[in-house]
C-alpha cells in the first residue's frame, strides 16, 4: 500500500512538473492591431440604424502601422465614401475591418498573418468585428476568457441608486 501511494505521488509530481499548461505555446488567437489607448469603446446601438460605436476607436497618430489582428484572407481593400478600409476574414468566420487608413499594404485575396502590416493610419483607427452581419465588441477577441464583472449593490433594490 505504501509503495503504491509513493508511486502515485511521484507520478503526480513528475507529471505536473514537466507538463506545460494547456495552450502555453499557442499564440493568442487575436491581438490588438495597434499599441494605442482606446478613445471610444464599443457601444452597441439601440436599433439597427441608431447611434453607437460598432467597433473600437484607437488614439493613433497619423502614419501608425496597423497590423492584422489574426491570420486570415483579405476580402476588401479600398475606398468607401472617400476613406480607405481593409477587411480580413478569419478562419473562425469573424471579419475584422480596419478603417480610416492613409495607405493600404494588402490586396483582395491575399493571405495575411497575425501581426502583418495591412496599412497605416490617417488619424484615429477604427476596428470593427462581425460574425455574419452582426457587429460585436472586438475587445472580446483579445481576451475572451476575461470575466465580465458587474457590481450590484446588495443593500438597495435595483434602480434605487442615487
Amino acid at each position: 500500500m505504501a509503495r503504491t501511494l509513493l508511486v502515485l505521488c511521484c507520478t503526480a509530481v513528475c507529471s505536473t512538473a514537466v507538463a506545460a499548461p494547456v495552450g502555453a505555446a499557442d499564440p493568442p488567437p487575436y491581438r490588438p492591431p495597434v499599441d494605442a489607448p482606446v478613445l471610444d469603446p464599443f457601444r452597441p446601438p439601440a436599433s439597427r440604424y441608431g447611434p453607437g460605436n460598432r467597433g473600437i476607436e484607437y488614439a493613433t497618430a497619423p502614419g501608425t502601422p496597423v497590423e492584422a489582428a489574426a491570420d486570415g484572407t483579405v476580402t476588401f481593400a479600398g475606398r468607401v465614401a472617400g476613406t480607405r478600409h481593409v477587411t480580413v476574414l478569419h478562419p473562425d468566420g469573424v471579419r475584422t475591418t480596419y478603417s480610416f487608413l492613409d495607405d493600404i499594404a494588402v490586396v483582395v485575396g491575399q493571405r495575411v498573418k497575425q501581426g502583418q502590416r495591412v496599412g497605416t493610419t490617417v488619424g484615429p483607427l477604427h476596428l470593427g468585428a462581425r460574425r455574419g452581419d452582426a457587429y460585436f465588441d472586438p475587445a472580446t477577441l483579445f481576451d475572451p476568457g476575461a470575466p465580465q464583472v458587474r457590481l450590484v449593490p446588495f443593500d438597495e433594490p435595483p434602480g434605487d441608486g442615487a
